[in-house]
């Protein structure tokens, strides 16, 4: 039943994003053991806004392939050879990561890089939960408070043990980061969506000293999540590693809480909810930060949360400016993201609301 829900969201590939299926398989038979003559079935996750993922089904095997979107250069997120160098460096000390079997380097028929993992099985929930996975309140908050917990253990990675230290570029994370997404926005800001100015000149003038340095993942959300098949309130796995990094905790907790949207948020906010988070039992944002901040020893004053609150949702609004920049030069050819200006100018309101509330 799980994978059945997973592949619900599994297609054709795109015209535009299909490769010489023959010719991949026969560079992965050099690289994969036991992998049969004939090429696999492949077919394209519609969910994701980034890189571009197939599903590699063999009659006993299913692999999971990843590659940069059309137009797009590995020196950003992109870069799924960082990314699978991190899953490699970080597995042995978190087991929820895939297995990766094989990368390449500018590969010939694809044209880019690529990387491809073993396929993790399970449930990922997208915007609503299943009837068919019988989830009530009580496994509901369950399930987001195993994925605080799990988020707290990969915080607890020790980056120097792992070799993943090398990913990190030291002291400076929030400066860094404040600086970068501000640059990033304007370089992608079409004519339809503000400035972002204002918002950009308070985050500058109220950014904190780094509270630490972990592994943070850059995306944590239940659509990078595999659950368990048996038990849907279960976390089996954790996908989507390209942001992946070593910088600041709750750097990271804002950033990906600017997606937990919940039942009592404002429709337009609401409009943009993209995992099951209002679901009656869901732990509410505070209880999350709460939660995170118990279990890590870490404080933060409320007045003092509102900043990383504000960047999360920036980003956010970065994030989906460059998406939407990219479809307005006809680079990715997805008509999911021609709307995508709409929710930046609901995330500017948000996050001028909240500066207005913080009073400084």
């Amino acid at each position: 039943m799980s994978d059945e829900l997973v592949d619900r969201h599994l297609a054709e590939v795109r015209d535009a994003d299909a490769f010489d299926v023959a010719a991949v398989h026969a560079w992965l038979r050099d690289e994969v053991a036991g992998l049969p003559d004939d090429p696999p079935e492949v077919r394209q996750f519609t969910g994701g806004a980034s890189n571009l993922t197939y599903l590699l089904r063999y009659p006993d095997r299913e692999l999971i392939l990843r590659r940069p979107p059309v137009g797009a250069k590995p020196a950003s997120g992109h870069d799924v050879l960082r990314e699978a160098r991190i899953q490699e460096l970080l597995q042995p000390a978190f087991p929820y990561v895939p297995a990766v079997v094989a990368t390449a380097e500018a590969h010939p028929v694809l044209g880019s890089d690529v990387a491809v993992t073993e396929r993790l099985h399970g449930t990922i929930l997208r915007s609503r939960i299943p009837s068919a996975l019988d989830l009530d309140a009580a496994a509901a908050r369950h399930l987001s408070e195993q994925l605080v917990d799990r988020w707290v253990e990969l915080h607890d990675v020790d980056p120097l043990a792992t070799g993943l230290a090398s990913f990190g570029r030291g002291p400076g994370y929030v400066e860094r980061q404040i600086t970068g997404w501000s640059q990033r926005y304007r370089a992608a800001r079409t004519r339809n969506v503000p400035s972002f100015e204002r918002v950009m000149a308070w985050l500058e003038a109220h950014r904190p000293d780094d509270v630490g340095s972990c592994v943070v993942h850059g995306d944590w959300r239940f659509d990078n999540l595999v659950l368990a098949p048996d038990d849907p309130s279960r976390i089996v796995g954790v996908l989507d590693w390209e942001l992946a990094t070593v910088g600041d905790p709750l750097m990271d907790l804002g950033a990906s809480l600017a997606y937990w949207v919940q039942a009592d948020d404002g429709r337009a906010f609401r409009m943009l909810r993209r995992q099951p988070t209002d679901a009656p039992g869901m732990l509410t944002r505070d209880e999350v930060v709460a939660r995170y901040l118990a279990a890590t020893g870490r404080s933060v004053a409320p007045d003092g949360w509102r900043f990383y609150e504000v960047y999360g949702l920036f980003r956010l609004a970065v994030i989906i400016e460059q998406i939407h920049a990219r479809d307005v030069v006809s680079a990715s050819r997805n008509p999911a993201f021609r709307w995508f200006w709409l929710g930046v100018h609901v995330l500017h309101r948000r996050c001028l609301r909240l500066i207005r509330q913080a009073g400084r």
